[in-house]
């Protein structure tokens, strides 16, 4: 089991300064869930460019072009992914495969039998390797709407494996400050800073928490002016992209977001300050950090120019 862990953990995924680039993680862990729905092993890549896009649209960061080729080619590098016949696809300078190619052959592609038979032989196995991923790309406020994408379940039964995954990862990667909740709540007055939502039970907050502006698992500090104080609602809508602020700390929302409560959750702040920002003698969130949310997780980035 710890083997392969540590081969997802090791997955190679690309690297340039700050930016986002879930594209690996995400066509895992679909793979993973179709191991768990019984659903067969290989896919055409017709259907992880629908399947994988899909997903990017939501979750990664919204750039111009979509490039599912990419992960579907390259996670063979991985040991982890094999192709069908990827003798037939031509490739570029750089290794990458012509998308064209994939589609005209008809390749498809999916995880290698030896751990597809075993994450499906070990459900517990499979969830715990789809947390580790989840948890080393994306803010735990999106977790669960990243796992129910990928057609992912978490049960009662798994929940201390996904305990004891989080703490696992926390062991490999940049621990948490365990004070970052307490400053950041202090430091907005115990309010949600959009919404100004304030409910206490025996003077402990509730469902108000601390959200890093630029994510920890980015690399973003665990400090206040990297910090929001949010409600559970509006911590959610803010790691998905629906909303983000601008350095005057002015809100922007995106003219996608849509449905019944929209006006009440979001539209009434677009365009408006934040309803309390920090208290005085606190610092403000730092603008470098609000730039890396509009830039890799607000939906509409191309309306901040």
């Amino acid at each position: 089991m710890d083997t392969l862990l540590q081969r997802f953990e090791a997955l190679n995924v690309w690297k340039s300064g700050d930016k986002r680039a879930p594209h690996k993680p995400l066509i895992a862990l679909w793979a993973i869930g179709r191991c768990l729905q019984g659903k067969p092993r290989l896919a055409s890549y017709e259907v992880v460019d629908q399947e994988l896009g899909r997903l990017l649209r939501r979750f990664g960061p919204h750039r111009k072009l979509i490039h599912t080729e990419d992960p579907f080619w390259r996670m063979q590098r991985d040991n982890l992914w094999e192709l069908d016949r990827p003798e037939l696809v031509r490739t570029h300078p750089g290794g990458g495969a012509f998308k064209s190619d994939l589609k005209r052959f008809k390749i498809h592609g999916g995880l290698t039998e030896a751990d597809y038979n075993a994450l499906q032989g070990d459900p517990r196995l499979a969830l715990r390797v789809a947390e580790y991923l989840v948890a080393s790309h994306f803010p735990a406020s999106i977790h669960a709407p990243v796992l129910e994408a990928t057609s992912i379940t978490i049960d009662p039964v798994a929940g201390s494996e996904i305990r004891n995954c989080e703490d696992w990862v926390e062991t490999r990667r940049r621990r948490r400050n365990p004070r970052f909740r307490e400053h950041v709540l202090q430091a907005y007055g115990s309010r949600c800073a959009v919404c100004q939502f304030s409910l206490a039970l025996r003077d402990e907050p509730l469902a108000l928490e601390a959200a890093h502006i630029k994510w920890h698992v980015a690399k973003g500090p665990d400090t206040v002016k990297n910090g929001l104080a949010l409600c559970v609602l509006h911590h959610e809508l803010f790691d998905v992209g629906a909303f983000t602020l601008l350095p005057s700390l002015e809100g922007i929302v995106a003219d996608s977001v849509q449905g019944t409560g929209v006006e009440s959750a979001l539209s009434r702040y677009d365009g408006e300050q934040l309803q309390a920002p920090p208290r005085e003698g606190y610092p403000q969130p730092d603008a470098e950090f609000l730039a890396w949310h509009g830039r890799e997780v607000f939906s509409e980035p191309e309306t901040l120019r």
